[in-house]
């Protein structure tokens, strides 16, 4: 018995560390491209928010409210549950901007770097990606917890795959100002690493990880929709009168999002 649950905890990292590293293979291209322009910084950065508005639908707030019925509640109750969620996501985001100390004292750029108002957005943005990986993390371990290897690593490689436009999604928004291309794809890939983690917690307590699952989804969502909304759009905006290229990067980025979710998630 012990050797089978050890087989499990194992699988369940390894595979969830797999799907995290994706993020890591989706910021590569990210290292042969030239500096954007302000119109290239909008279409990226309008890629990025529609990866992320897709993502929060399709990979957590619909996920979120299923695993609420499975768990025995109501159609209504947990839609409330979800909703809650990611109203307290959002809530958290808005309020992380006053709590996190200046980026330079952080060792997180050079010295002035907080009086940036567009770097502070971009590293809200990086926070809310690197929040929503944990609850996903956390799904993979669950998958596997429950002793089916083959659900466990159906919903990796489904997360893994959604991971990759994300990574590059994280690098390209700190790229848009002006962090070099090696930083950006590390940072990128560091965004992914905290899967593993979750999903050792995962398969490691299962009932207590199923019970946080709803909550977590929901609050990633609401976490990654505020800063869509009140950070990266009103940004490209306000660089270039009208958004330039912004929306069609949106769609682009919500259309690749959600095939991978609706066809691997």
């Amino acid at each position: 018995m012990n050797e089978t649950m050890d087989a499990i905890v194992a699988a369940g990292a390894l595979c969830s560390l797999c799907a995290g590293m994706a993020t890591g293979l989706g910021a590569i291209p990210v290292l042969f491209m030239r500096q954007p322009s302000d119109q290239q910084q909008n279409l990226l950065l309008g890629f990025a928010a529609g990866v992320m508005l897709a993502a929060s639908f399709f990979s957590l707030i619909l996920p979120a409210i299923e695993v609420a019925r499975q768990q025995g509640a109501s159609q209504a109750a947990a839609s409330i549950t979800v909703v809650a969620a990611v109203l307290l996501g959002a809530f958290v985001i808005a309020k992380l901007n006053d709590w996190v100390p200046p980026l330079d004292k952080l060792g997180l750029g050079p010295p002035g770097i907080a009086a940036s108002t567009s770097v502070r957005r971009i590293w809200l943005f990086v926070a809310a990606v690197t929040l929503h990986n944990f609850p996903e993390g956390m799904a993979v371990g669950v998958s596997f917890g429950g002793g089916d290897f083959d659900a466990g690593r159906v919903t990796a490689l489904g997360i893994g795959l959604q991971n990759i436009p994300e990574g590059l999604a994280v690098a390209v928004a700190l790229t848009s100002i002006g962090y070099a291309r090696m930083p950006a794809a590390l940072i990128a890939a560091g965004s992914g690493l905290v899967e593993p983690v979750a999903g050792l917690i995962g398969v490691s307590i299962v009932a207590v990880a199923q019970a946080f699952l709803p909550w977590g989804l929901g609050l990633a969502a609401g976490a990654m929709i505020y800063v869509v909304a009140s950070d990266i759009i009103p940004d490209a905006h306000a660089r270039i009168n009208g958004g330039g290229k912004v929306s069609t990067g949106l769609m682009i980025g919500l259309a690749a999002m959600m095939f991978l979710d609706t066809t691997f998630g």
